[in-house]
């Protein structure tokens, strides 16, 4: 036996009942949560793994780690497939779920070695960070605001006119987007920054369905600021975030150079929020720079 190997564990009829309960359980928390359109929160990210890990990990094996890897990839595959997820989201919520999955994996394999009593009682304490935006606990602050801001080199009044010409696509230079794929607007139109303009920014369609598009409108004006509501968003991004107001400000920093800053007010739409927050925030802030490589301002 290897160092990594665990020793065997004496395969008794209370484990296997128990692992099989805590799978059934999961079963019905799994179609549950899809039914009820609560597929976004933390119980698919955070409790559904820890019921797969404790049933795996209650079930006697010399490779609980081994085979918790495999079935929480399957898992992962599956659930792209049954919730029509594309890759990016597979990706982005994978580290989650396999760290909460070999994390409780470890904890149950290191109580039963040390003959603990309360081993059972780890899997509800383990299932209470994944209750976050399941109805049962309330979400914690999905309303979330990036700002990107930039110094161009263009004076005051030429940087006006190219922000009132309005957007154009352009290739994606953020790695991160590149690198996950993250879908960004294949098609733009739209121009002008008085009241009751329009801006669109459609999505190319997916092997899911079509990508839909985000149509954005003129709310607010004044003097170097505009400010956009979001009237229309079918896009394919609607599942992870909501769009709710968005402002455009610019002002001289000399006569050469122009600060040009983009605030988007938005709304998460996947718990638990202290990962996907962050992970979110990230994400924006690069699809607002992108926005500002797309108005063309360099």
């Amino acid at each position: 036996m290897t160092q990594d190997e665990e020793p065997p564990a004496e395969r008794t009829a209370a484990h296997w009942i128990l692992a099989g309960l805590i799978t059934l359980f999961g079963v019905v928390v799994f179609i549950g949560v899809v039914d009820q359109g609560r597929a976004d929160s933390a119980v698919l990210f955070v409790a559904l793994p820890v019921l797969l890990a404790a049933a795996l990990a209650l079930t006697p094996r010399q490779t609980a780690h081994g085979r918790v890897f495999g079935a929480v990839t399957v898992a992962l595959l599956l659930a792209a497939v049954v919730l029509h997820e594309g890759a990016v989201c597979v990706l982005l919520a994978a580290p989650l779920v396999y760290a909460v999955a070999h994390g409780t994996t470890a904890l149950i394999r290191a109580l039963q070695k040390a003959n603990r009593p309360y081993v059972f009682a780890a899997v509800p304490l383990l299932l209470l960070p994944g209750l976050e935006g399941s109805g049962i606990v309330g979400r914690v602050d999905p309303a979330q605001t990036v700002e990107v801001t930039r110094v161009v080199g263009l004076p005051v009044d030429r940087v006006a006119e190219r922000l009132a010409a309005g957007p154009h696509p352009t290739t994606v230079r953020s790695a991160p987007l590149r690198l996950l794929g993250v879908p960004t607007p294949g098609q733009v139109s739209g121009d002008g920054l008085s009241l009751g303009d329009r801006w669109m920014f459609g999505y190319h369609g997916s092997a899911h369905g079509p990508g839909g598009h985000l149509l954005a409108e003129v709310d607010d004006v004044a003097p170097g600021r505009v400010g956009f509501r979001f009237v229309e968003d079918s896009s394919i991004t609607a599942r992870w975030f909501t769009w709710r107001h968005a402002e455009l400000t610019w002002r001289t920093i000399d006569p050469g150079h122009t600060e040009v800053r983009i605030q988007v007010d938005y709304a998460r739409g996947l718990d638990p929020s202290w990962y996907f927050g962050p992970v979110q925030q990230v994400l924006l802030g690069a699809g607002v720079g992108h926005l500002l490589d797309m108005l063309a301002l360099e």
